[in-house]
């Protein structure tokens, strides 16, 4: 006789025959249709609590903004290769000053007439060559240049006699090389001043410097060269005038220099040596 075990038994059953529950449903959402059944779609106009709360919805994105970051209140990020830049925003380039580089600013003020150009460098030497330190002052330069070098073969003992002594088919061509001969001379100290300044660290431009060097070497020589034409190269009153006219022109040239190429006033002497030295063994002292 088959006996009974009192306890819990295993259950044969296979999982097909195992009664489901039914799942419940989420709660404000349908139940699920049976499997192979369609859901029909819900009525529009349906409470958005009875919506599907599982569904994400994509927060709105709000427009940028490309003038935000310069609005009182905000930041901006910048990168490494906007560092530099960081500092003028979005209203346009900047620009810093660095020495050695060609002048990004725009010009002191308008170009002079020559009259007050002439006028200027003798009367109110800093403001003229701030003024015109991005002009071009090739005109009066040449000219005044060409008058001294007529005028300065005079002011040589030696060559006044000769010139004086000779026939005017002679003398006039010694007149006009002289002339010639000083533009020259006048084009390649100024050339050698303004690579001096560049080298010491300038950033002025080569035309106003060579053009306001020969208006320089020219104007400032000129007093010596009045007396001389009349009482000789070798006159004393002639040698003093010639020196202080040369410390004159030494003024002259570390003010322009160091207006022109902003330079302290050591260099732009420095850059106006060469010059000043030529000056001095050619003209002042008689040894052209």
């Amino acid at each position: 006789m088959a006996g009974f075990r009192i306890g819990r038994g295993r259950d044969n059953r296979t999982p097909q025959q195992h009664p489901q529950a039914p799942q419940q449903a989420p709660y404000g959402s349908a139940p699920p249709p049976p499997y192979g059944q369609q859901q029909a779609p819900q009525p529009y106009g349906e409470p958005e609590y009875f919506g599907d709360p599982y569904a994400q919805q994509a927060a709105p994105v709000a427009p940028h903004d490309p003038y935000a970051a310069n609005q009182p209140g905000h930041t901006r990020a910048f990168s490494i290769h906007d560092a530099e830049y960081a500092q003028y925003g979005d209203y346009g380039d900047g620009a810093t000053y660095q020495a050695g580089a060609a002048p990004a600013a725009a010009p002191a003020g308008p170009r002079l007439p020559w009259k007050q150009l002439l006028s200027g460098i003798v009367m109110r030497p800093g403001p003229t060559f701030l003024q015109m330190r991005d002009h071009a002052v090739w005109v009066p330069a040449l000219i005044v240049t060409f008058v001294y070098g007529l005028l300065a073969l005079f002011g040589f003992d030696q060559a006044r006699e000769e010139a004086i002594n000779a026939t005017l088919s002679t003398a006039i061509p010694s007149v006009l090389v002289t002339g010639v001969i000083f533009v020259i001379g006048g084009l390649i100290l100024g050339a050698v001043t303004h690579t001096l300044a560049r080298q010491l660290g300038g950033d002025g431009a080569w035309q106003p410097t060579i053009g306001l060097s020969m208006l320089i070497m020219s104007m400032t020589d000129a007093p010596r060269l009045l007396f001389a034409m009349f009482l000789g190269g070798e006159n004393a009153l002639v040698q003093v005038i010639g020196w202080l006219s040369w410390l004159a022109a030494g003024a002259l040239f570390t003010s322009m220099v160091r207006t022109s190429h902003d330079l302290p006033w050591p260099k732009a002497l420095g850059a106006s040596a060469i010059q000043l030295v030529a000056l001095l063994s050619l003209l002042k002292l008689g040894t052209f």
